[in-house]
């Protein structure tokens, strides 16, 4: 995975533990994306693990790796976790978002405009707009990584309604501090920010 503590960890753990490997037989590792990734992979320090795009098509590209579950569209990720999972998201402590407010809207508001120019916007006008080296030395491929992943970004920001509870169910299959827990999902995020941007 890239990162202990990471979406990719806690996917990788509930995608084995709902699927009968035992907690205890899975060992985290955390590796990065793209280059450290691949390396691991290549190099036998992983037996398999769960990267982002571009990664995952470089790695098709070069026949080094096989997708086995396929989280990379909302159909994909409805079908293997019964609902949305909200992984890529603007993480903030409450206790600071409520002494920045400005700022936060601020972040909420570039945040939207940067969706909605993903949803408006071709693969191959986005890869334009980005620095060369995110191109790990293949524009065509970067590009259909683009394509693909694309889709799952909600154009208007706002946390889809089943997200929060498949957060729930993923880290409840595995964390004690989660599991058996009476956790009110309302507290867990707010929607005060990206309603203030929605006429902007």
């Amino acid at each position: 995975m890239t990162g202990l503590g990471s979406s990719t960890n806690f996917l990788t753990q509930y995608l084995a533990v709902s699927h009968g490997v035992p907690a205890s037989e899975v060992t985290s590792l955390a590796v990065g994306a793209g280059n450290s990734f691949i390396v691991a992979l290549q190099q036998g320090k992983i037996d398999g693990g769960m990267t982002t795009e571009p990664t995952i098509s470089r790695l098709l590209k070069t026949g080094d790796a096989k997708v086995l579950v396929d989280l990379r569209s909302p159909e994909s990720t409805q079908k293997w976790l019964g609902g949305m999972y909200p992984a890529a998201s603007l993480y903030m402590q409450t206790s600071w978002v409520e002494t920045h407010k400005a700022t936060t809207q601020k972040l909420a508001n570039a945040f939207v405009k940067t969706l909605r120019y993903i949803s408006t916007h071709s693969a191959e006008e986005i890869a334009a707009k980005m620095p060369a080296d995110y191109y790990a030395g293949d524009r065509n491929a970067y590009i259909k990584a683009l394509a693909i992943g694309k889709v799952s970004f909600i154009p208007d920001g706002r946390m889809p309604e089943s997200g929060p509870p498949t957060v729930l169910k993923v880290l409840s299959a595995f964390d004690t501090t989660v599991k058996g827990h009476s956790i009110n999902l309302s507290k867990t995020y707010t929607t005060e920010f990206i309603s203030a941007v929605s006429g902007k």
